[in-house]
């Protein structure tokens, strides 16, 4: 059954001086999650240490604010804003500091060895994305915008696949479900309706939901506004299945960023296959 998690219900806790996070998802709220994550804010001058355990991965999303980013494989400070996720390979270990303050998600695949049978002799290595830069994908049957995150291409592993997806105002998705993973969303902006099995609730920035394994799911934004958030899978691999096979999910490229400017690569065009398309 999907949960939904409304960020100013979770209370906050202190993780360390100017540190507090909120736990949206882990295995008291969800039992057999495969992926945690948490809400973190970082105070103007603080800083968040970062960890990874070995036969883990994680990744965080800046939200709101600067920060830079240091540790092992870093080469220095990176400068990080909200264009930017970062994905932290196993045995990771560094520093998040903020002179200003920020906000981000963060999550972790505590199993992440589990979810792939390559992870062990071929690990992930840091990755840095600047999402802005990646290109935007067009659905074939609606308004809807695509652009990855997370792929065997970006981050060397198929424990975990992310994207983004943006809804214009009113936009709706096609009813489907996936077989093999478990999927959460994190809503960047806007509101609309979510839809489990059917049944309607409503979501808005800031929300996180979590769909099971075989639940059936669709969202449509709401007429005035814009809807983003960005999702992720674990396993990365796994099959999708539609209700209306007429409207599989097909992506066209549009050979753009979302600021204009040509895209770092090409994507060819491509529909719901059960893996991921190797030039993604």
């Amino acid at each position: 059954m999907a949960i939904r998690v409304e960020v100013a219900a979770v209370a906050a806790e202190a993780v360390g001086e100017g540190v507090s996070r909120r736990r949206l998802l882990d295995t008291e709220r969800v039992p057999r999650t495969r992926i945690l994550l948490d809400r973190i804010e970082i105070a103007p001058g603080a800083a968040l240490a970062l960890e990874v355990a070995e036969g883990s991965l994680a990744w965080f999303q800046i939200l709101a604010g600067t920060a830079e980013f240091s540790g092992s494989g870093v080469g220095g400070a990176a400068a990080l804003g909200a264009d930017h996720v970062v994905f932290l390979p196993p045995g990771f270990r560094g520093r998040l500091a903020s002179a200003a303050g920020a906000a981000l998600i963060m999550a972790e695949a505590p199993e992440a060895d589990a979810l792939d049978s390559d992870f062990a002799a071929r690990p992930p290595a840091l990755r840095i994305l600047d999402w802005t830069r990646e290109p935007v994908l067009d659905s074939e049957h609606d308004a809807r915008k695509r652009i990855y995150l997370a792929t065997p291409r970006l981050f060397g592993t198929h424990a975990i696949k992310g994207e983004m997806i943006i809804y214009p105002p009113g936009t709706s998705g096609a009813n489907h479900h996936h077989v093999g993973a478990d999927h959460f969303m994190y809503f960047l902006k806007g509101s609309g309706t979510a839809y489990a099995d059917e049944r309607p609730f409503r979501v808005k920035a800031g929300d996180l939901v979590y769909y099971p394994d075989l639940e059936r799911h669709y969202l449509a934004a709401d007429p005035d506004c814009e809807m983003a958030f960005v999702e992720f899978f674990a396993p990365g691999s796994y099959r999708t299945v539609w209700v209306n096979p007429e409207t599989v999910c097909t992506w066209n490229p549009t050979g753009r960023d979302i600021r204009g400017n040509a895209g770092v690569r090409a994507i060819a065009r491509h529909g719901g296959e059960a893996a991921t398309p190797s030039d993604v």
